[in-house]
């Protein structure tokens, strides 16, 4: 039986950041012709190590292998030297540039578009890419940006290629591609490394699993003897339920009704065109689409954030009164008694404040309930500790700034704080977007809780997966158009893909 050698050893690696310690004497090995997910908590781990891999951390301690070499990597160029590439959940893409002039961006000798050019093609020809050199990057979907950013480390010359969250924001067709070609580029021999939150990917595509708990490794195993509720159990430590609860709608009556909403960007941009829909009281309505539909602007629109060119969004109180929301901005949308919390994609430009600390961050939401000029601070403390406590925060404390969490926890603040405020419609985009999967059915918990007092819940989503075990209804977006609305029991996964790529759909095609 052949033994195969790994080509990546990580032997006791630590990083610390302050009193955190980020990964804590970890080993881990990477093989070629080989995809290896890498899985754990939010804050085990994961993107550190691998950051440390790919030359953008170095590590306080421990060792790294390449081919049985011991190699320094303290910067993406040495990683790309000892053929290391990641890509990013976020791109590194310059839009005003080509495909070719971002790929060949920061190389060293003479600049040869064409010569590039050619080489692209070639690369994409091995692998089942679809890549135009010449087009620019602000005319590319999402998940053409994405194939540009894997083109770009192959033109590099990586072997070694990891992937941070790789189907985000990819639909059920566009990551169905991208593992089609990950699977050939495996078949090349290379190293592949996968971090991902979602099982049913892990299970469709890895070969083998490799698992963070607090920043240590507890074990690895081929993914042929293992399966989603074991992963999770190892990744928490404990068992974990895995079935996202759908009751059923309770007492539903009209909440929210927005009719003909059209709204256009600062540039002119036509964001959302004609959109109507109600929502209901004691409902989950989950919004589809692909990123950058219009399900910002929809969001935003309702809560008064968004400048509208036409259209209306009413409130509808129990005995059938309306209130025009669109001209109000959020603080007279609450001095009416409506009271709407809001879940914004951008967690810490529009969410949160970095600076302040937990406790501070949710006085932004009572500072109003404060005595003369005086703010009430001990009932925003106390939230920010059931907070902490309830959805698992990891902080050293309440008076730690938001800033300094990670992705996933900084989220469990705002959902926390915001679901707090009891309000009765709930906006939420992404809302467990870069939590791990024991966190985010947390916050499927919490929102079914909210749906089950009556709240109507307006729930933006990527995971196709999620929205159909999820929501009771699902209106999809398509380049900001309604392509339709399903019900989340029955519907069809490839159904609403293909409803999110062209108006209507059309599941024949």
């Amino acid at each position: 039986m052949e033994t195969k050698v790994a080509t990546v050893k990580m032997r006791d690696i630590t990083k610390t950041f302050g009193s955190v310690i980020a990964n804590d004497k970890v080993w881990l090995d990477i093989y070629k012709g080989e995809i290896l997910a890498l899985l754990g908590e939010n804050g085990s781990g994961k993107t550190t190590l691998m950051n440390m891999l790919s030359g953008i951390y170095y590590p306080d301690e421990g060792d790294i292998f390449i081919n049985d070499q011991k190699v320094v990597i303290r910067s993406p160029k040495d990683a790309f030297d000892h053929g290391i590439g990641m890509i990013h959940q976020h791109f590194k893409l310059v839009d005003v540039l080509t495909a070719a002039e971002n790929i060949t961006l920061g190389l060293d000798g003479k600049l040869d578009l064409k010569a590039a050019a050619k080489k692209i093609r070639q690369i994409c020809d091995s692998y089942g890419f679809e890549v135009d050199p010449n087009q620019k990057v602000y005319d590319m979907s999402v998940s053409q940006k994405q194939t540009v950013e894997i083109v770009k480390v192959l033109f590099r010359g990586a072997d070694i290629l990891i992937l941070d969250e790789p189907t985000a924001v990819l639909t059920p067709q566009e990551t169905d591609k991208l593992f089609a070609v990950l699977r050939n580029m495996r078949n090349d021999g290379k190293a592949i490394v996968i971090i991902t939150h979602k099982m049913h990917e892990v299970e469709d595509l890895s070969d083998r699993v490799a698992i963070l708990r607090h920043g240590q490794f507890v074990g690895d195993m081929p993914t042929k003897d293992t399966n989603a509720q074991e992963m999770t159990n190892m990744m928490v430590g404990h068992a974990v339920t895995l079935n996202i609860a759908r009751p059923e709608p309770v007492n539903p009556r009209p909440r929210i009704e927005v009719k003909d909403l059209t709204v256009r960007s600062i540039d002119g941009i036509l964001k959302l065109q004609d959109v109507s829909f109600t929502a209901m009281s004691g409902e989950i309505l989950g919004i589809a689409g692909i990123s950058g539909s219009g399900q910002k602007e929809l969001l935003e629109a309702i809560a008064g954030l968004q400048p509208v060119e036409k259209g209306s969004v009413s409130y509808i109180e129990d005995d059938g009164t309306r209130d025009e929301l669109l001209g109000k901005d959020p603080l007279d949308i609450a001095e009416k008694g409506i009271t709407l919390s809001f879940v914004p994609e951008d967690r810490l430009g529009m969410g949160l404040v970095g600076g302040m600390d937990l406790s501070d961050n949710m006085m932004l939401r009572s500072f109003r309930k404060g005595r003369s000029v005086f703010t009430d601070r001990k009932s925003p403390a106390t939230l920010a500790r059931r907070v902490v406590k309830e959805l698992e925060v990891k902080t050293p404390g309440i008076e730690t700034p938001v800033r300094k969490l990670s992705g996933g926890n900084v989220q469990k603040v705002l959902v926390g704080r915001e679901i707090a405020s009891a309000p009765t419609v709930l906006l939420t985009a992404y809302a467990v977007r870069g939590l791990d999967i024991n966190s985010s059915h947390t916050i499927y918990d919490l929102i079914n809780q909210q749906k089950q007092k009556g709240v109507a819940v307006i729930y933006v989503g990527e995971d196709l997966d999620v929205l159909l075990e999820l929501c009771d209804r699902i209106l999809v977006l398509c380049a900001g158009k309604v392509s339709g609305i399903v019900p989340g029991r029955g519907a069809k996964k490839r159904d609403v893909g293909m409803m999110m790529t062209r108006l209507g759909g059309n599941a024949n095609e």
